[in-house]
């Protein structure tokens, strides 16, 4: 059994990845913003925290890290303005890495795209242009700490179900269900050999574990 603690709770990838954890007895913490998601959360056997990762301190991240055995980022601004993209996707995620050192929680799961790079060559002038800065600053700040991270570099993102098959060695994006995506996260936790790697993925035909351990 392992403490997990998902920041994002509420995003779709989150909620199916919550039931997968907690279905192999693993015990989840779910980060939220707003209280009217708790419910939606608990409803996946999650443990819904309240708690601004926007607004919150280091300090009160490391408190709320405290006592788990991974930390999974799943958050992300969803859109709007720059400034926010860059205060949630980048500041908060690097206040989030900084705070899980400081609790002693090394595990650090990223949750990426899979075209995440500073070379992403998005134009200043596409909307896309302040998210694909902000991940690919906070990949890159992740690689460099000394935690036991993985970054996850999943494809565009379908509602299709989940086949427990990816393709992890494709050079370009695809697609890849919300649900695979899920489960590649879990199996992500308990695969040390992902630790230290940047995994970009698309639906395919290996079994996830068989293709995170190679």
């Amino acid at each position: 059994m392992a403490r997990i603690l998902i920041v994002g709770g509420h995003g779709k990838v989150a909620l199916l990845l919550a039931p997968v954890l907690t279905d192999r007895g693993d015990e989840v913490t779910a980060v939220v913003r707003n209280p009217d998601h708790a419910e939606d959360v608990r409803a996946t056997g999650a443990n819904p925290v309240v708690f601004d990762i926007e607004q919150g301190s280091r300090e009160e991240l490391a408190a709320l890290i405290a006592g788990h055995d991974a930390v999974v980022w799943s958050a992300g601004a969803g859109g709007g303005s720059a400034a926010r993209t860059h205060a949630v996707d980048f500041e908060a995620a690097v206040r989030s890495m900084d705070a899980a050192k400081d609790a002693g929680v090394a595990r650090y799961v990223m949750v990426s795209y899979f075209n995440a790079s500073p070379d992403h060559g998005i134009p200043a002038s596409n909307s896309f242009h302040a998210y694909a800065e902000a991940k690919a600053a906070a990949d890159e700040y992740l690689r460099a700490t000394s935690l036991d991270w993985t970054v996850l570099g999943p494809s565009a993102l379908t509602l299709d179900e989940g086949t427990g098959r990816i393709d992890a060695a494709a050079s370009e994006s695809g697609q890849v269900s919300r649900a695979n995506v899920a489960l590649v996260i879990a199996q992500t936790l308990v695969e040390p050999a992902t630790i230290g790697r940047t995994i970009r993925f698309n639906d395919g035909e290996t079994p996830i574990a068989e293709a995170l351990a190679d």
